[in-house]
């Protein structure tokens, strides 16, 4: 950020063109997300990575072409950083429901910053990384009073962040604690075919399920729940009688309520679905995915993007649920973000505000190899348990698995593509932090006041060209 600052700001006489910030501004952005995004096209080739790493390093035009107006401004550093998160806003709600994959937030866990997002979430750790770069920027660019108060933009937010930690998992408000446990059942081979290997991957959690029973049993800490990943029973157990006699087993054999990742279909059509199976083999609660991944669990305007490729026949067609985002699980409300609804701020919030005294992130990460996009998705779920103040239990089908309290600390995760399963005493909470209440209501605050600062950037350059004199006017024609 201090360096995309200080590549829009003016040096001395020097000031960059609005078409030559919005260039800048576009770079920087297709350079993150190239870097970022290669997971995408692991097993799919380059063509949609590079596709959306463009699409979405246009929302950058924008940014860079403001971001040079405000940065003329003596205090634009503060103005650039409400322009950077009403961008990134944008990008991460529009069109299909946005990327919000790529929000400068989720880099800055086990920072400071990051400590913000218990009271503002995503947004608010956004703001300040922002403004703490272009604040740096300003200390070389600037003069005066403005250097000045770009030290303080620094400083400030690391400052803030570094007491926030204060108020991050205080033990006022647990009600108990919940021994939890994931397992990651793996998966026999890597590739796209994932979905083939389903019966085999539905008895690789059944296995994995057992020897956790196994070593619960041997260290005489019996268990309260287990989270199995979504996609862990790709065969549907309520149709297909041999996978439902497998998932009957495994609960039998734990001798407590399991989370199952499964598909289903109801009256609307195809859903995504984790079901609470109990050790009697009843059925409990379940949560039908809301925030589905668009171009991938449903294709969007199906029939226009085939005409440039016939990949988008490779995306699903699932319907999104409406519940409430939690199950509960004996006596522990679970709340539920399966896979891709972590990256989207108001599944966890619906959840705590329903009543989540711990979360469950249940994800299939296997189509998508050795990258780094189970990591990145693996920082999602520690930011949102500073967020919220829950622990939470990250399931995947071939890791990383992972334990996280609510301070965002790991202490136990799995390795990649290995069969494994975790077990932790965690803390049970009621507590309803700042970022959960209010945490959208600052967002659009910040939303309007980088659009108001974009308007008025906009609009100085041609009252000031109207307060000149006739001289001054012929001057500059």
């Amino acid at each position: 950020m201090a360096l995309l600052f200080g590549a829009l700001a003016p040096w001395g006489s020097a000031r960059p063109g609005v078409w030559t910030g919005a260039g800048l501004g576009l770079v920087q952005a297709l350079v993150c997300y190239l870097l970022l995004l290669p997971w995408i096209g692991e097993f799919v080739g380059a063509m949609p990575y590079v596709a959306l790493s463009v699409f979405l390093a246009l929302y950058a035009l924008a940014t860079g072409a403001f971001g040079t107006l405000v940065a003329r401004w003596r205090y634009g550093f503060a103005a650039f950083a409400l322009v950077y998160v009403a961008v990134e806003f944008c990008r991460s709600s529009f069109p299909f429901g946005g990327f919000a994959w790529v929000r400068l937030a989720w880099g800055q866990i086990g920072g400071p910053l990051g400590n913000l997002a218990h009271f503002g979430g995503p947004a608010l750790v956004t703001l300040a990384v922002v403004l703490a770069g272009a604040g740096l920027a300003a200390l070389v660019v600037a003069h005066g009073r403005a250097r000045a108060a770009g030290g303080v933009a620094v400083v400030a937010p690391l400052v803030l962040g570094l007491a926030a930690s204060a108020a991050v998992n205080t033990p006022a408000h647990e009600v108990g604690t919940a021994r939890a446990a994931t397992v990651q059942g793996n998966v026999p081979r890597l590739g796209l075919d994932f979905n083939a290997q389903r019966r085999a991957v539905l008895s690789n959690h059944v296995e994995e399920t057992k020897r956790l029973a196994q070593d619960a049993k041997d260290q005489g800490q019996p268990l309260d729940l287990v989270i199995w990943p979504e996609n862990a029973s790709d065969v549907n157990p309520f149709t297909d009688p041999e996978a439902g006699a497998l998932v009957k087993e495994a609960a039998a054999a734990v001798g407590v309520p399991v989370l199952v990742g499964t598909l289903t279909r109801d009256q609307v059509g195809e859903r995504n679905t984790m079901v609470v199976i109990n050790p009697d083999g009843s059925v409990g609660e379940r949560h039908n995915k809301r925030f589905l991944q668009p171009f991938g669990e449903y294709m969007p305007m199906r029939d226009f993007f085939r005409n440039f490729s016939d990949m988008v026949d490779l995306a699903g067609d699932f319907k999104p649920g409406d519940g409430p985002g939690v199950v509960r699980m004996g006596t522990t409300v679970v709340g539920v973000a399966t896979c891709y609804e972590v990256a989207e701020d108001p599944a966890y919030r619906m959840a705590v505000r329903n009543g989540a005294q711990l979360l469950a992130t249940p994800t299939n990460n296997a189509t998508f190899g050795f990258t780094d996009m189970t990591y990145q998705q693996l920082a999602m779920s520690r930011m949102r348990a500073i967020e919220t103040d829950r622990a939470v239990v990250v399931a995947a089908t071939s890791g990383v698995s992972a334990i996280v309290h609510p301070d965002g600390s790991v202490s136990q995760q799995s390795e990649i593509f290995q069969a494994a399963h975790l077990q932790e005493e965690l803390p049970l909470k009621d507590s309803i932090t700042p970022a959960v209440r209010f945490g959208q209501w600052l967002e659009w605050l910040l939303v309007l006041g980088g659009a108001a600062v974009a308007l008025g950037a906009v609009a100085r350059p041609k009252r000031e060209y109207a307060a000149k004199s006739p001289a001054e006017k012929e001057r500059m024609a």
